[in-house]
């Protein structure tokens, strides 16, 4: 679930939806990494400015929780790293 929407929100902010992956990590039971992987002129633009996109996903995301009974961390990446 908040794989599906991270990544509907990535390519909906991104001017290249076609080059935006996620990919998940699972590290226990109760906690995942994901991973947003996007084209690098993309990157700032889902950081946001002073971060301030990439919190308000984390705060949309931290909402799965209490659902999934999961917590998550949220990576933007570009491809070239």
């Amino acid at each position: 679930m908040a794989e599906r929407f991270i990544y509907t929100f990535a390519t909906l902010i991104a001017n290249r939806p076609e080059e935006v992956r996620i990919e998940r990590k699972d590290v226990d039971e109760t906690f995942s990494e994901i991973t947003v992987i996007a084209d690098k002129s993309d990157t700032g633009k889902l950081i946001g400015k002073e971060g301030k996109m990439v919190s308000a996903l984390k705060s949309v995301i931290s909402g799965c929780k209490a659902k999934e009974k999961r917590s998550y961390r949220v990576i933007i990446k570009s491809h070239e790293e």
